[in-house]
């Protein structure tokens, strides 16, 4: 074996030398010859048979692989690899090492090296008489119960080579530490000093804790029921006459509820009671009362659509817009009109009249004209214009106090005045209070849409059932439940997002309906 390995191994090495022998290819299949004859005449003939076998079944080459033509193609590519794989030489060199692995996965190893007792066994006659032993059915069963399922045979590893080690499962993480550790207990052991683990287990054992008696049921206090949410409960009480701030940032104090939170946006129920009519079976009465309801409110979207209508109608006295009229009204502006402008005497014949319009309009303009050289303010006018603007302030305040001196004696009539302004301001207070609560009920607005009442749920007498089985339901549980929500102003009222396309559709007709047509 190993002189086949050596022998394949140096002709590798030959092979995998460059070729440095150039010439043609009659050259070399001439020296080719030439180097076979030699072989053949040292040997002596031998057959055909003789020639192809060789060590390990390995075909001898009389030639010298290095002196063979180079077969052109790169090694270093998968056809390359392909290529030496198909190969005699590759081939056998395949199986062998096949071989020899199905050796050692079966039987642990070559076996040309295994020793005879584990090839070998004497054989001490049939074992008949276990067999032929006739068992009971709870044996049978038991035997049956112990043989191993056959999905467990084949998942079973039957390969005899060991598993490599984990280097991993091995390794202890700070060994070098944990050694040098042990080495210095050992040698304060040796001086007769303890670790500090070693010395309290000692403590503990010379002086063992004192045992501590389990309260019984007897001995349990009993603790008052308490409100966990109200303000003075025992758990807030270690809390108190500490810093909200301290407490805040510890996270010990939530964070407080804001005041709206704890009311509700609306005042109406969840859950409205349905009218008596739009019951299966109900009365005469009730039903026709629930008809009643549904057709006033078609009656009033009928009566808005109308009133739409009527506005958005043109005038009866207008003629309706023609294709020339609208062809002028959008041309006006657009043509210059000749009427007039060619005639020099039309201005000049209004003479005085032309002149007068000009002086009114320069009158009526509104801004002044200024003369030319403003007066100048002397001093004694300065003085005078001071001393008539003190008079005036000081006018006014003497007046102000006998105003005030006056209101003394008309004390009763500013008494009776504050009453009727107060009455008159609790009257708005009560009128807003009313509006408020009658509004609590409503839906307000939240956004840019309205609150829509949703449709009556009502069936005609001819649609009546006098069985549940034939009962036709009604409505939609969840569009009940989204409008509770909208009417108790927990949602804003909303419209189903309309799609739009962000490209244009484009038909494409395929080459087989192409075909079929």
């Amino acid at each position: 074996m190993a002189a086949a390995g050596s022998r394949l191994g140096g002709a590798g090495f030959r092979r995998a030398r460059p070729n440095r022998i150039s010439g043609s290819r009659r050259a070399s299949s001439s020296f080719n010859k030439m180097a076979v004859g030699k072989g053949g005449g040292g040997g002596g003939q031998c057959s055909k048979r003789e020639a192809d076998s060789g060590f390990l079944g390995l075909r001898p080459t009389s030639v010298d692989p290095a002196l063979r033509r180079r077969r052109r193609g790169p090694r270093n590519k998968k056809r390359g690899w392909r290529r030496l794989a198909q190969e005699p030489l590759g081939l056998e060199v395949d199986q062998f090492l096949e071989d020899v692995r199905l050796q050692e996965r079966t039987s642990g190893g070559l076996i040309s090296e295994a020793p005879d007792e584990k090839l070998f066994f004497v054989d001490t006659g049939p074992k008949n008489e276990e067999l032929n032993k006739k068992r009971t059915k709870g044996q049978k069963k038991s035997l049956l119960l112990k043989k191993p399922l056959r999905i467990d045979l084949i998942l079973e590893n039957t390969s005899k080579v060991p598993a490599p080690k984990d280097v991993l499962a091995h390794q202890v993480p700070n060994a070098k530490k944990l050694k040098r550790k042990q080495q210095l207990w050992e040698r304060l052991a040796k001086q007769g000093e303890l670790p500090r683990e070693a010395r309290r287990a000692k403590a503990r054992l010379l002086n063992p804790p004192a045992a501590r008696a389990e309260p019984g049921p007897q001995d349990t206090v009993e603790r008052p029921f308490y409100d966990l949410w109200v303000k003075d409960n025992p758990l807030d009480r270690p809390l108190e006459r500490q810093d909200p701030f301290f407490l805040e940032q510890t996270k010990k104090k939530g964070v407080k509820r804001p005041q709206h939170l704890h009311t509700k946006p609306s005042q109406a129920p969840a859950v409205e009671v349905t009218p008596a009519g739009a019951s299966y079976n109900p009365s005469f009465e009730d039903h026709q009362t629930l008809l009643r309801a549904a057709h006033e409110v078609e009656l009033r979207r009928q009566k808005a659509a109308e009133q739409l209508e009527r506005r958005l109608a043109p005038p009866a006295s207008e003629q309706a817009a023609t294709q020339e009229s609208a062809f002028q009204e959008m041309c006006q502006g657009l043509l210059e009109e000749s009427d007039g402008e060619g005639e020099p005497g039309e201005g000049q014949d209004e003479g005085p009249e032309a002149g007068g319009d000009q002086a009114a309009r320069a009158e009526a303009s509104p801004t002044a004209v200024r003369p030319a050289s403003a007066e100048k303010k002397t001093e004694q006018r300065r003085r005078r214009e001071k001393a008539a603007r003190m008079l005036r302030v000081q006018q006014a305040a003497v007046r102000a106090a006998r105003l005030r001196h006056q209101e003394v004696f008309r004390l009763r009539g500013i008494k009776a005045q504050v009453a009727r302004r107060l009455a008159e301001l609790a009257r708005q207070r009560e009128r807003r209070q009313a509006r408020r609560l009658a509004e609590a009920d409503r839906p307000r607005r939240l956004g840019r849409l309205k609150y829509q009442d949703p449709d009556i749920d009502v069936q005609l007498s001819s649609e009546l059932s006098d069985s549940l089985r034939t009962l036709k339901p009604e409505g939609n549980i969840l569009r009940d439940r989204f409008k509770s929500f909208q009417r108790r102003n927990m949602i804003e009222p909303r419209e189903r997002a309309k799609f739009k396309r962000k490209y244009k559709v484009k038909l494409v007709e395929k080459r087989a309906f192409r075909e079929i047509q």
